[in-house]
């Protein structure tokens, strides 16, 4: 099959021909119809997480799909060839930039049926961060204040809206560009990031959802009412996340100081710090459909690209400027959808 890979940090995505996946018991083989686009994967590329994601090279890079099931396990039972699915598979199993993908069942939902596989293809990632910072992490309840950072962007897209439907009131930064636009999507406050300080506009807040780090991330803090939460997707990581990789003592120990300046702020200020990096929920993905599918949530897809631009595509992340994210498409022939209809047992070719 054709994928996109990294052979060596810092260098551009190459193609190559490599084998088809293996298909374990509980696992789908899905064509990758449609591939969001993430910064993640960009960094990964420049290795920016080696030490703390030591993935072998070469590797297939990608963390959302949206495909059509091709075969399934022996032990799957939720799904059959011809779904049409939406995932982001599991951290150790990332590859989405390419034509199939074995994917753990319990990675994968059901694609919202009211939209396109691009749309579907921009969801898993941005989606299931938004909804683990705000749901999961967050708990936020009616009446609450949100403020969420990049409000235009994917994260920060479907958290606005998603914010909003849990009762929120919810501010955003975002350039004077997209304010009109991100009101549309529910944001009761709009700050004009490159004219305004959101720290002397805003106060006494209980979630922010902050994508960027640095300074953004310290003013954040002091935005929050005593008790408040800063989640954070940008980094620095924390001693939590450092424990859940399973990291050794020294990663630990590093990871820990590299963090150790802002919970020493968020501790002095009375209020909370936590980096969240994102895990795979085929059961969060479902909820997330059906609200997608009731249009309570809407995926913006700023950009598409054909497959075989991918590099590219990938590489142009870093200009910015986009609303929402870029999505990659390869769209079924009409072979391979024929020849899914009724593929159900393992060992058969797709």
């Amino acid at each position: 099959m054709k994928a996109f890979i990294i052979s060596k940090y810092k260098t551009p995505l190459q193609p190559a021909e490599l084998a088809e996946p293996a298909v374990g018991d509980h696992d789908l083989l899905v064509r990758v119809e449609a591939a969001g686009l993430n910064q993640l994967d960009e960094k990964i590329r420049l290795g920016a997480f080696r030490q703390i994601l030591p993935y072998d090279l070469p590797l297939i890079p990608g963390h959302d799909v949206a495909g059509t099931v091709l075969q399934t396990g022996t032990k799957v039972r939720r799904f059959k060839p011809g779904d049409e699915i939406f995932a982001r598979p599991g951290k150790e199993r990332i590859g989405t930039f390419a034509e199939r993908i074995a994917v753990a069942e319990s990675d994968v939902a059901l694609k919202p049926a009211s939209i396109s596989m691009a749309e579907a293809g921009f969801l898993p990632l941005v989606a299931l961060t938004a909804w683990q910072a705000l749901v999961e992490r967050g708990k936020v309840q009616p009446g609450q204040k949100v403020l969420i950072h990049a409000g235009a962007g994917g994260v920060g897209s479907i958290a606005v809206q998603l914010a909003k439907y849990l009762g929120a009131s919810v501010a955003a930064t975002a350039s004077a560009a997209n304010a009109e636009f991100v009101r549309g999507l529910g944001a009761d406050v709009v700050i004009d990031y490159r004219n305004e300080d959101f720290e002397e506009i805003l106060s006494g807040y209980d979630l922010v959802l902050d994508s960027l780090g640095g300074r953004n991330l310290e003013k954040s803090l002091r935005v929050l009412k005593p008790g408040g939460t800063a989640i954070g997707i940008a980094g620095p990581p924390d001693p939590d996340f450092a424990r859940e990789l399973g990291l050794n003592p020294v990663l630990r120990l590093a990871i820990g100081v590299l963090s150790r300046s802002i919970r020493r702020q968020a501790r002095r200020l009375g209020v909370r710090y936590e980096f969240l990096f994102m895990h795979a929920s085929g059961s969060q993905l479902g909820r997330i459909a059906r609200l997608v599918d009731d249009g309570v949530l809407r995926p913006v897809v700023g950009r598409v690209s054909p497959f075989a631009q991918t590099p590219d595509a990938l590489k142009a992340l870093g200009s910015g400027g986009l609303r929402g994210k870029a999505v990659v498409i390869n769209p079924p022939g009409g072979v391979d959808r024929v020849k899914a209809a009724g593929r159900q047992q393992l060992g058969e070719q797709p």
